[in-house]
C-alpha cells in the first residue's frame, strides 16, 4: 500500500517542534482529540518507550498501543503499532529551514491479515484526514507556544 506523506512548515524553534511530536504527553497537549496517554513501559522517551493513546475517532474513543522504535534527538522519531491486522509504521522528521521548521510525517501501512488487506484501503482516506489534522494541531500548538516564548 502506498505510504502516506504529510508535511507542514512550522514557525517555531526546532527543539519545540521535536519535543511536541516526540513526547506522548506533549503530543496529547497539542492534539485536542487525544483524550489520554498511558505509559506501558518505565521509559518515558526514546527507543523502547511504549504507551497507549486514546483519542476520539468518529465520535467514539479508540485506543492504540504504540512503541518508539527509532529516536534521534531533534531529527526523527519512529512509532510503530499493530492494529487490526495492520502494521502502522510512522516516521516523524524535523528539518530546520531559513525561518521555520519543516515537519514531515511518513506512514507506511502494511496489512498482514486477509481481512486487513480488504479493510485497510477502505479506511486509508480517514487515516490521512486524521494525520493531516494532527499535523495542523501540532503546527498551531508550536506556533502559539513559540510566539509566547519570544
Amino acid at each position: 500500500m502506498k505510504p502516506v506523506h504529510v508535511s507542514r512548515l512550522v514557525a517555531a524553534p526546532l527543539d519545540l517542534v521535536f519535543q511536541t511530536i516526540s513526547d506522548a504527553r506533549n503530543f496529547r497537549e497539542a492534539v485536542p482529540h487525544i483524550t489520554k496517554v498511558e505509559f506501558l513501559s518505565e521509559q518515558r522517551s526514546g527507543v523502547g518507550t511504549r504507551f497507549r493513546e486514546t483519542r476520539i475517532m468518529n465520535g467514539r474513543e479508540q485506543s492504540v498501543e504504540l512503541e518508539v522504535t527509532e529516536y534521534a534527538e531533534n531529527e526523527r522519531i519512529r512509532l510503530v503499532s499493530d492494529v487490526g491486522g495492520t502494521i502502522w509504521d510512522t516516521l516523524f522528521s524535523v528539518f530546520e529551514k531559513a525561518d521555520s521548521v519543516e515537519m514531515r510525517m511518513q506512514m507506511d501501512i502494511i496489512p498482514h491479515t486477509m481481512l486487513a488487506r480488504i479493510m485497510t484501503p477502505l479506511v486509508r482516506r480517514m487515516v490521512v484526514k486524521g494525520v493531516e489534522s494532527d499535523m495542523d494541531s501540532v503546527k498551531e500548538y508550536c506556533e502559539s507556544i513559540g510566539s509566547r516564548a519570544e
